[in-house]
């Protein structure tokens, strides 16, 4: 469904090389050390920057023509990225049509998601009203209006407090299921990797090395590298 062959990208004097397929409704953990890559990867993939060989696609599409808004995929920030100077439902709004000039359906697309995030009571507020949680859960939203197969998740938990974290977890878990999701998670959680995903992805110097369900993560012959990896994060 998803799939990065040979791909190539350089910054200043580093090679990231990537070769990674994901199935349809995989859960993907992208675990590494810090600088391994995990972020680059799912930068590629969301067009925020382009390899200089390769190619990566989505049901044997290629991306690489797309801009980010026209590919198949939402993403979800460490920062929530709302806009202070607009309500809570302009800010789901905008992941249907930037200049907000939403039809009566699309207007309902938006309370639907609220109501699945839990933040339909906070409609009109702004952000700086809401809790951290509560920004979390509408940038969230932002994500399901747009409707699209992939879901990016670049360490969407580790600015929340634990509680707030385990109501995230669940709740996007139960989203995916519901959704249909195909969804790619960078986190340097190896407890919300179990908590939430069906693989893993583990990079580290700039390439995939291990690839394969989470439940045998640890029981497998792993590379020394996720052997170590996984002895620092218990």
């Amino acid at each position: 469904m998803l799939n990065f062959s040979d791909v190539k990208y350089r910054y200043n004097s580093e090679l990231f090389e990537f070769n990674l397929t994901v199935n349809q409704g995989n859960v993907v953990a992208i675990l590494g050390p810090s600088g391994a890559g995990k972020s680059t990867l799912l930068s590629l993939l969301a067009g925020f920057i382009e390899p200089e060989s390769g190619d990566i696609s989505i049901e044997q599409q290629s991306l690489l023509l797309q801009a980010p808004h026209q590919r198949p995929l939402s993403m979800l920030f460490q920062e929530h990225n709302l806009f202070a100077h607009l309500s809570i439902v302009d800010n789901i709004g905008l992941g249907i049509k930037p200049n907000l000039r939403l039809s009566n359906e699309e207007k309902e697309q938006v309370t639907r998601a609220a109501q699945q995030v839990g933040v339909d009571g906070l409609l009109y507020r702004l952000p700086e009203q809401l809790s951290g949680g509560q920004k979390q859960r509408v940038a969230l939203a932002r994500c399901l209006v747009q409707k699209k197969p992939v879901l990016l998740l670049d360490e969407p938990f580790s600015a929340l407090d634990p509680m707030l974290r385990e109501e995230m977890i669940v709740l996007i878990r139960d989203l995916i299921k519901s959704q249909k999701l195909t969804v790619l998670m960078v986190t340097h959680s190896i407890q919300d990797a179990k908590a939430l995903a069906s693989h893993y992805a583990f990079v580290c110097s700039h390439k995939v090395l291990s690839y394969g369900k989470m439940t045998e993560i640890m029981t497998q012959d792993n590379p020394p590298e996720l052997t170590r990896y996984l002895d620092a994060v218990k």
